[in-house]
């Protein structure tokens, strides 16, 4: 008896505990009108002496040409290099970082650190690749027979997780990142409401199975969590170390959506200002936080750069585009498919 009701003790935990697990719903199986997936050429993986090709639907942020997609973290031109088709980094030249922002996505970087190497532990041939504008870090450093803190070795998520395993290359050998990045996400208050993840394989070989972040990646402290956009740049340090850099590119995961960018503060102040819209409607157009924000219709839009003179709102469809008329600086404000509402900035 004992045994029976043991049983249906078990069985009916499994069917509470199936119950409340919420599995996705999917189409018939096989139905024959299904959309196929697009066709993507893959690229081509690279060789020791020869960077490869990105996929064809990536964003490709260098490819051995310019630094054209890269600037200094205030945005202004970075000084890092071009050398033998590589991306160096000028020891005291400060940190990189796209100008275009992601979210979830999936990241290739290459990397080679110096040959012959100088230093040992963190002074040997130390960068780092930042999601987040600067805020999470996957440790960049030569740790071929270089022995160094455990949560700062190579491909390790700096002060959080050390890599499941060293599978560094000797220095001056090309490596590569692929990483899965998901991106945390917060509510309108600043609340986080899902922490940040992350899959990285360090030369083919997995050291981090989708692990959660903590918050930042500090030096010596851990977190906690600051809100910040879904979106935002990506960055490689410097260290002081010319660690090279090629064939760097980004697949956007999700939703498409526009491609957003992170101008310097100068530019975004180059826009602020009141513009009139007529005598009795003006508008005020503010700086913060890499964003502009104005007040339309009684609601404050906070918007996104979609290319140097245009923004857009995520909550409504909302949209401004700046520009130079004669010797008026003017805004048009358009909400949905209008033809805009022109706006003259006032001096």
């Amino acid at each position: 008896m004992k045994t029976s009701l043991l049983i249906l003790g078990v069985l009916g935990a499994n069917c509470a505990f199936a119950a409340s697990v919420q599995l996705p719903t999917l189409p018939l199986g096989h139905d024959r009108t299904r959309p196929l997936p697009p066709v993507v050429n893959p690229g081509q993986p690279s060789t020791p002496d020869q960077a490869g090709k990105a996929p064809a639907d990536a964003v490709v942020l260098f490819d051995g040409g310019d630094v054209a997609k890269w600037v200094a973290m205030n945005g202004e031109p970075t000084k890092w290099i071009v050398k033998d088709g590589a991306m160096e980094c000028v020891p005291g030249s400060g940190y990189v970082r796209t100008l275009q922002c992601f979210g979830d996505c999936q990241a290739h970087v290459e990397f080679a650190t110096p040959k012959p190497p100088h230093g040992s532990s963190q002074g040997r041939g130390n960068s780092g690749v930042f999601f987040g504008l600067g805020r999470y870090e996957i440790q960049v450093l030569d740790s071929y027979e270089n022995k160094t803190y455990a949560d700062g070795s190579c491909a390790s998520v700096y002060n959080q997780y050390p890599p499941l395993v060293n599978a560094s290359r000797p220095p001056g050998a090309w490596q590569t990142y692929d990483i899965l990045w998901t991106s945390p996400r917060f509510d309108a208050a600043g609340k986080l409401l899902s922490p940040a993840r992350l899959t990285l394989f360090h030369n083919g070989v997995l050291v981090h199975n989708n692990v959660e972040l903590i918050g930042d990646t500090g030096w010596v402290t851990r977190g906690p969590y600051h809100a910040h956009p879904e979106k935002l740049p990506l960055a490689l340090q410097d260290h002081g170390n010319p660690v090279r850099y090629r064939n760097i590119w980004v697949r956007e995961l999700g939703q498409p959506g526009k491609p957003e960018f992170y101008l310097a503060d100068k530019v975004l102040d180059g826009f602020a200002g009141r513009y009139q819209v007529n005598q009795d409607w003006i508008v005020d157009v503010t700086r913060r936080d890499g964003n502009l924000v104005f007040k339309w219709a009684g609601e404050n839009f906070v918007t996104f750069a979609m290319s140097p003179n245009r923004f857009f709102a995520k909550t409504t469809d909302v949209q401004v585009e700046f520009k130079t008329e004669g010797n008026d600086q003017v805004a048009y404000f358009s909400v949905g498919e209008d033809g805009g509402t022109r706006a003259k900035r006032l001096k």
